[in-house]
């Protein structure tokens, strides 16, 4: 796979650092300048993009008291419906065209999930760089194909899809002459059991459906993203709130700053670490090669005294001869008096009286 996917200023390939998104979502608690200090929070904590959310309670579901709606999952939303959950965590449209100029002179990359015609038609006027298909939406194949149709990056977080959602949402793209999608490891519990992420997966997905890949992260801490990163993530999605005591519908699984901060920093050493396929020693390692193991006179020695275990030895540093020639040369003879701590070499070898 050597695609290349440009996210506004960003190129995103196998061969580029890992695009660090930071999620509002809810976390604005509806105050727009909430909203703001979070984004700014995201560009200290070396964030490259910020995503919201697009969508009002009506255009997301149905104002319905039916058993349906109600959120009954085990979730941290349980005891509500689902009309009511969007009310609270959705992010004022009127807001958005604001949020984006002041992320983008910030530096950010800013873009958003759509959720329905309405909402792609509008983030389309706002000339957002790149669209993301949530993890419950990966089934909206009419939405997949209305976003996927307007050429630019889609991202899609696949939180509740088998293998067979994936394959159809991807097919859906291609059908409409999208190559450019990134394929999001998700698991849709908030926060996420450590034991359900199974990121193997992952780069599976990628040599699956021949894409770049990345995390969607639902677990706490930033340790699930940097392993991400080890095994190929390109992409690395995770809620930021100001503080998670500040309360908010996704406020209890999301990062702090200064947490965020420490992942996008051990993120980064990740990836130098991971550096190249290489067996050249550095210059460092070279230096260091000269305190590993030879061979070196242990004892002194007269002429003619047989080599023997007692008198050489294989000991550090590496001044002497390759203790590979050890057993070669056990039993020949010294060619002259020699004392300890010399460095073997071949000189020292009588071989007419071995």
């Amino acid at each position: 796979m050597n695609k290349e996917i440009k996210i506004g200023s960003h190129i995103i390939s196998k061969d580029t650092p890992a695009f660090i998104v930071a999620e509002m979502s809810a976390n604005h608690n509806m105050d727009y300048n909430r909203a703001v200090e979070i984004m700014r929070a995201a560009k200290e904590a070396g964030a490259d993009a910020v995503k919201i959310q697009t969508y009002t309670a009506d255009t997301i579901t149905l104002d319905s008291d039916a058993p349906c709606f109600q959120i009954t999952q085990g979730t941290l939303w349980d005891g509500i419906t689902l009309h009511k959950l969007y009310q609270t965590a959705y992010t004022p449209w009127e807001w958005q065209a604001k949020l984006k100029e002041t992320a983008e002179d910030m530096g950010l990359e800013f873009f958003s999930s759509p959720f329905d015609f309405s909402s792609v038609d509008f983030l389309e006027g706002l000339q957002v760089p790149a669209y993301k298909v949530a993890s419950f939406e990966i089934t909206d194949i009419p939405l997949i194909r209305k976003i996927a149709g307007l050429g630019k990056p889609i991202i899609m977080a696949t939180g509740v899809a088998g293998l067979s959602d994936i394959e159809l949402a991807v097919r859906t793209c291609k059908e409409a002459g999208n190559e450019d999608v990134i394929l999001l490891k998700c698991t849709s519990a908030y926060p996420t059991p450590y034991g359900d992420v199974n990121l193997r997966t992952m780069p599976s997905m990628g040599e699956t459906f021949d894409c770049i890949t990345g995390l969607s992260d639902h677990t706490m801490g930033g340790a699930v993203a940097g392993a991400a990163v080890a095994l190929g993530a390109k992409m690395v999605e995770k809620h930021l709130t100001l503080r998670r005591a500040d309360g908010g519908p996704d406020s209890a699984f999301s990062m702090e700053p200064e947490e965020f901060k420490a992942m996008v920093d051990n993120i980064r050493i990740i990836e130098q670490s991971l550096g190249k396929v290489t067996y050249e020693l550095t210059p460092g390692q070279a230096k260091e090669r000269e305190h590993s193991r030879s061979l070196f006179i242990a004892r002194d020695m007269k002429a003619g005294e047989v080599f023997t275990p007692e008198n050489l030895r294989s000991v550090r540093p590496a001044n002497g001869l390759h203790t590979v020639y050890y057993e070669e040369l056990l039993g020949k003879k010294a060619a002259a008096d020699v004392k300890a701590g010399t460095p073997m070499s071949w000189g020292l070898v009588d071989f007419g009286r071995a």
